[in-house]
């Protein structure tokens, strides 16, 4: 099959898509990203007004589940089509499900048109921004980190364990002191559990 019109069509869209605005807070890594909303506003307008129509299902094979983004022209019928994104599912149920779908639309549509997340006030703030100086190395000890992360590891929910991981590798740089402190809390945390 050919693509020729479907190439033309999109590079045609390419032209006047913008950027995917960082403009949803993600709590946990207290950071922004472009949620499926951004990323949708940033390439549909250009996309349609171009006759191409955006299709993403979800399919199973021996694998597990998976997400295809589908780009398809509606002057010629030509399409693009990725190869599929697995969707991993952290929770056994609709929610996690969901959470993977929209995960993997977000990814294989801005992956499809070629564009990328940008922040909200453009680059000009993280271009103006200083360079960081490397941290020092870790100051805790090899048990310490051991200690944590047993502890870490014992914690019930997969969310929890990765908020607590975080906030070590954010802090890799304590005190024997503060590490103590650290454990001392997630073995109390633990106990209340």
């Amino acid at each position: 099959m050919t693509h020729k019109n479907i190439t033309a069509a999109l590079a045609a869209a390419q032209a006047s898509m913008g950027k995917a605005l960082k403009q949803s807070n993600n709590p946990h890594f207290r950071s922004k990203y472009a949620d499926l909303g951004n990323v949708m506003d940033a390439c549909m307008p250009a996309l349609n007004a171009n006759g191409i129509a955006v299709v993403q299902t979800v399919g199973r094979d021996e694998n597990g589940m998976f997400l295809t983004t589908i780009l398809r022209h509606a002057d010629s019928g030509e399409f693009l089509e990725d190869g599929g994104m697995p969707l991993i599912v952290n929770k056994n149920d609709m929610q996690g499900l969901g959470s993977a779908i929209t995960y993997a639309r977000r990814y294989g549509l801005m992956a499809m048109v070629g564009i990328a997340p940008e922040d909200d006030d453009g680059n000009a703030a993280s271009a103006a921004a200083p360079k960081q100086q490397p941290k020092p190395p870790a100051k805790i000890s090899a048990e310490q980190w051991k200690e944590i992360s047993d502890l870490i590891e014992r914690t019930a929910s997969d969310e929890a364990k990765l908020c607590a991981y975080w906030k070590v590798a954010e802090l890799h740089d304590l005190t024997a002191q503060q590490a103590d402190q650290t454990i001392a809390m997630l073995t109390k945390k633990l106990g209340a559990e």
